[in-house]
């Protein structure tokens, strides 16, 4: 039979005695303002972060391997050389994506202080 009562989002702290106390909302904005003002704020941080190697490395390993999947998978490639078509691709997107990350971030901060 389906569920007519919506399950609680919350755990109910009990106490021996039986009485429940229920925390208040502390981690959430108070208003829809308050939430984008928070959302605008978080954005103009995470753009304003040097961009760094790691990052590169990390985005350049998830299309790499993306890349060799879908040589595998899409082009019947074998896959010893869908791998080494992912090495290739994956050594040379990291210094593209470091430049590119690089060329985006000196755009916004040129910008920025114009």
């Amino acid at each position: 039979m389906a569920q007519t009562k919506r399950k609680r989002k919350r755990k109910h702290r009990g106490t021996p005695a039986g009485t429940v106390s229920r925390p208040e909302r502390t981690g959430q904005p108070r208003s829809r303002d308050d939430a984008k003002a928070i959302a605008r704020e978080r954005r103009r941080e995470r753009l304003d972060r040097a961009p760094t190697w790691r990052g590169a490395i990390n985005r350049a390993a998830i299309a790499a391997a993306v890349f060799a999947l879908l040589v595998i998978v899409a082009f019947g490639r074998p896959v010893v050389q869908g791998l080494l078509y992912g090495v290739f691709m994956f050594a040379l997107y990291i210094p593209l994506g470091y430049a590119t990350d690089r060329a985006i971030y000196n755009f916004r901060h040129r910008k920025r202080s114009t």
